[in-house]
């Protein structure tokens, strides 16, 4: 049922159109690219002449169209004041150019053209009519502009060619028109009532034509294995009396141990006499007779 019910929402859904863009970046780069006047513009020579092109204005209109406008400058020189015109284009809610129109501003001097609409009668090709109305919209707003910039005895190059230059930007920005995206929008869905909804009806079911297969055994339990024995501690003897590194300090301590053999300094390096063990008769008794001889000079003296 909710198969059935999702199909009919969808056969209810109807598609409206997205409505008119312009692919900013496909007209800029077809001018050369937004890089002058900080990403604002375009620069480029038409006939040895020097042109900067804005990026253009849109805005909807009451139709569901759009209005598109776009300042072109003739970059005149240094020294020298700019010309500025003016290109308005009004295209339909299915991408028809419906009317064109121009205007020149040539220091004080406004030139403007009359506004070009695409009739019945602006189309000749039945395989395209919509380019044929743009190409025949395009060439009278060029020749009204061209044939009012002459009476006004323009001999400045640039200013000759501007109308060319405003074609080069009419024909490039029809070319960057595009159809938004179709969006569908979904229709009233009715809710089917179930009364009218058939069922399908139930298939029989079929007798079966083998016999049950017979029962399987249950599975025979894998051989068990006997968790192993946990191995015993080793047991961790304590340090004895003998053992013990203290002990072993203070025994160290009490055993005396042997002075080294202190040699007398000789730095001649010659044999040394050893001392006698024991004292002579003279050094003993010295003293002895060296005061009996001082007393034996004292008597002869007298």
């Amino acid at each position: 049922m909710n198969l059935r019910a999702l199909s009919f929402a969808l056969l209810c859904t109807v598609p409206a159109h997205g409505g008119v863009e312009i692919d900013m970046e496909a007209f800029g780069q077809s001018l050369g690219g937004w890089l002058a006047r900080k990403g604002k513009a375009a620069e480029y020579e038409i006939s040895e002449a020097g042109y900067r092109t804005y990026q253009p204005e849109t805005s909807p209109s009451p139709d569901g169209g759009i209005f598109i406008s776009v300042r072109i400058d003739h970059r005149r020189g240094f020294m020298a004041s700019d010309d500025h015109a003016s290109l308005e284009l009004s295209f339909a809610a299915d991408g028809t150019l419906v009317s064109a129109q121009s205007s020149l501003a040539l220091q004080g001097r406004t030139i403007s053209s009359e506004l070009i609409k695409g009739g019945a009668s602006a189309s000749t090709s039945v395989a395209a009519p919509q380019i044929d109305r743009a190409v025949k919209i395009g060439t009278d707003l060029v020749a009204d502009l061209s044939s009012k910039l002459l009476r006004e005895k323009i001999v400045e190059p640039g200013r000759v060619s501007f109308p060319a230059a405003i074609r080069h930007n009419y024909n490039l920005l029809y070319q960057a028109v595009r159809m938004k995206a179709e969006t569908p929008t979904p229709g009233p869905v009715t809710s089917a009532s179930p009364a009218s909804i058939p069922t399908a009806a139930p298939h029989p079911q079929a007798a079966p034509s083998t016999p049950a297969a017979a029962p399987t055994p249950p599975p025979t339990p894998a051989p068990s294995i006997p968790p192993a024995e946990p191995k015993p501690a080793t047991e961790t003897k304590a340090p004895t009396a003998a053992t013990h590194p203290l002990n072993a300090i203070e025994a160290a301590k009490k055993k005396e141990i042997p002075l080294p053999e202190i040699k007398p300094y000789n730095p001649s390096g010659a044999p040394t006499t050893p001392l006698p063990d024991k004292k002579s008769g003279l050094i003993e008794y010295g003293d002895v007779v060296l005061k009996l001889a001082r007393d034996a000079a004292k008597d002869r003296a007298k």
